[in-house]
């Protein structure tokens, strides 16, 4: 399993700004591949599921500030069993 992590800032004021370009990459690719992702409140992020050339791959957009992002991206690494190279 693969994880691709899209950093960004929560709040309105962020939107489709630099700060953010993570969540609208991941985003692009949930639009065109037909994903939905899903609140994932016990590890502070949106998350969808993704198979991609046979491999599943984890999205990930934290719910928490981009310098905090580690709060939500260790606990799903360890829960998905996720070692740092596939991120």
């Amino acid at each position: 399993m693969k994880m691709i992590v899209g950093l960004g800032n929560i709040g309105r004021e962020y939107d489709r700004t630099r700060h953010n370009v993570g969540f609208i990459v991941l985003d692009a690719l949930a639009d065109k591949y037909d994903l939905t992702f899903k609140q994932d409140s016990e590890h502070h992020a949106f998350v969808a599921n993704w198979f991609f050339d046979g491999e599943k791959v984890l999205l990930v957009k934290p719910t928490t500030f981009m310098n905090d992002s580690g709060r939500a991206v260790r606990p799903l690494m360890d829960y998905y069993k996720i070692e740092l190279e596939d991120i």
